[in-house]
């Protein structure tokens, strides 16, 4: 069997249970859609083997890539949960019925489908690796989109642009983003599409030759100063991005700066800022252009230094340069960190990994501590963490709550798809919020018994009104006040869902009900 041993041969050192499981699930797959043909008219077990590849390639356990070969199983041949339940077992079942969930909603917009898109959205909260096989199944799906109807395309193209590519990028999962916004950009949008990849064709010769020579001067420099453990990339920037960076700059080219960029990949962090100093030796450095992610890590977890330099030949480029840990995040975001239960660990660079955010912020990690909890929710938490079930981020989680809240289009497009900051405590601490937020929605992060009794905020030293919007980077010291309280007021200046429905609470508590549209 071809296609069991190319899915083996991408997982991570399986046993031989993990072998068999897989090699059980792509015969079950097998013999429930022999019948089953794709649009293209290729036998449909093509799209289940490819979805299980992209599982292994991530590095995912041999129960979720069971999952993936089994994810259609149920909503296109009538196969019974029980069935999968008997033959495999609840935790693969678990995943097949989630998975099968996301598939019966379609995205048509969140003003006419909100209360589709929050279940589709709180189905995946349950358990990260329900929206990973579900991406990887859209990453396929989007690979062989022209075989669908033309009058659905661009509606699948829309929905996998913000919903699909947004969501990847929240969880980090850089590569799986990446290629979902541009195939997705290409259906959705054909004709600034074509101008795009017009405007990087123009460049993509004069760029290459740059970069290639770049590489090579590197390289000799690196060596040349005792670095020899390392690895050179280059990068061209994709074409989605490319294009909601120009919108941002005017439709100028000229003023985006990052369209080439080159990857330096070495051993550990030391490395990385030697490297830096070398970079600035051979070339001369943008004013401000240069940012410490290793330091400062991205909300997302992203961890690097990045530079952008002259390079002496009327050119600007990027340089990146991360650990291998770093990039591995950078490419598969949470999915780096689900590793077999006895697989090995990996050291964490300086000051934890950068997936801590994710840790401190899981509603499960903190219920397993709670003695108070159900214990089956207690036993829940112990399944999942037994099997690597990675972790699900509080903006996903929480979700779940929002069944009536009247600011749930205000979530999508505040606390889920949009551009974030980060903000210090100052004590250094990380604040991951949105753009446009304020600091009552960074004292209500931090805890609710803060933001209930906010009194004043100082910004970088200063103290500033209530409603003052957030920027990257900005120090953020809360006063607070025993009898102070919420007011009507500051909902106009709260923007996270947290923030409002806590504030909310309070003037009901205080007998000023406010009214939920």
């Amino acid at each position: 069997m071809p296609d069991v041993q190319n899915i083996l041969s991408l997982m991570n050192g399986p046993s031989k249970k993990d072998a068999a499981l897989v090699e059980k699930a792509y015969n079950f797959a097998a013999e429930a859609h022999k019948d089953h043909k794709r649009l293209s008219g290729e036998p449909y077990i093509i799209h289940l083997v490819e979805t299980a590849k992209s599982l292994a390639k991530i590095g995912m356990s041999a129960k979720t890539i069971a999952a993936g070969l089994l994810h259609d199983s149920i909503e296109d041949v009538g196969v019974k949960p029980e069935t999968i339940e008997k033959e495999f077992d609840k935790e693969v079942r678990f995943l097949v019925e989630g998975v099968t969930k996301l598939g019966k909603f379609k995205y048509r917009g969140a003003e006419r489908h909100r209360e589709s898109l929050r279940k589709l959205l709180v189905a995946t909260g349950k358990d990260a690796r329900v929206l990973i096989v579900k991406l990887m199944d859209r990453l396929h799906n989007m690979r062989t989109l022209e075989h669908v109807p033309e009058e659905k395309r661009k509606r699948i193209a829309l929905e996998t642009l913000e919903i699909y590519a947004a969501i990847a990028h929240r969880l980090g999962m850089g590569l799986v983003r990446r290629e979902l916004e541009d195939l997705s950009f290409q259906h959705a949008y054909p004709e600034q599409y074509a101008e795009a990849r017009k405007l990087l064709s123009e460049r993509s010769k004069e760029t290459s030759d740059r970069l290639e020579k770049m590489s090579r001067t590197l390289k000799k420099e690196l060596a040349t100063n005792g670095i020899i453990r390392f690895h050179v990339e280059q990068r061209v920037k994709g074409l989605w991005s490319l294009w909601q960076k120009l919108q941002r700059k005017g439709g100028d080219i000229e003023n985006v700066f990052d369209i080439a960029a080159i990857r330096i990949i070495v051993p550990d962090i030391a490395d990385c800022y030697r490297v830096l100093g070398l970079v600035h030796n051979l070339w001369q450095p943008l004013p401000n252009k240069i940012k410490d992610y290793i330091a400062f890590p991205k909300p997302n977890g992203y961890q690097g230094l990045h530079t952008t330099i002259f390079s002496g030949d009327g050119g600007i480029v990027e340089i990146q340069i991360r650990t291998e840990a770093m990039h591995n995040e950078a490419q598969y975001g949470i999915a780096a960190h689900v590793m077999y239960k006895d697989g090995p660990k990996k050291a964490a660079p300086r000051g934890g990994t950068s997936f801590d955010w994710i840790r401190s912020l899981m509603p499960s990690f903190r219920r397993s501590n709670n003695p108070t909890a159900p214990a089956e929710q207690k036993e829940e938490i112990r399944s999942r963490s037994r099997y690597g079930a990675p972790e699900t981020p509080t903006w996903l989680s929480e979700l779940e709550d929002e069944t009536s809240d009247p600011d749930f289009e205000m979530t999508l497009k505040t606390d889920i798809f949009t551009h974030r900051v980060f903000a210090f405590t100052p004590k250094g601490d990380v604040v991951d919020l949105p753009v446009s937020s304020s600091p009552l929605d960074f004292a209500y992060a931090i805890h609710s018994d803060i933001g209930d009794h906010v009194f004043g905020a100082k910004v970088n030293g200063k103290l500033v009104s209530l409603d003052t919007i957030l920027n990257n980077g900005d120090i953020v010291e809360i006063q607070t006040k025993k009898n102070a309280k919420p007011s009507k007021k500051w909902l106009d200046f709260a923007k996270t869902t947290l923030a409002r429905r806590h504030i909310r609470n309070a003037l009901e508590r205080d007998g000023s009900p406010v009214a939920r549209k």
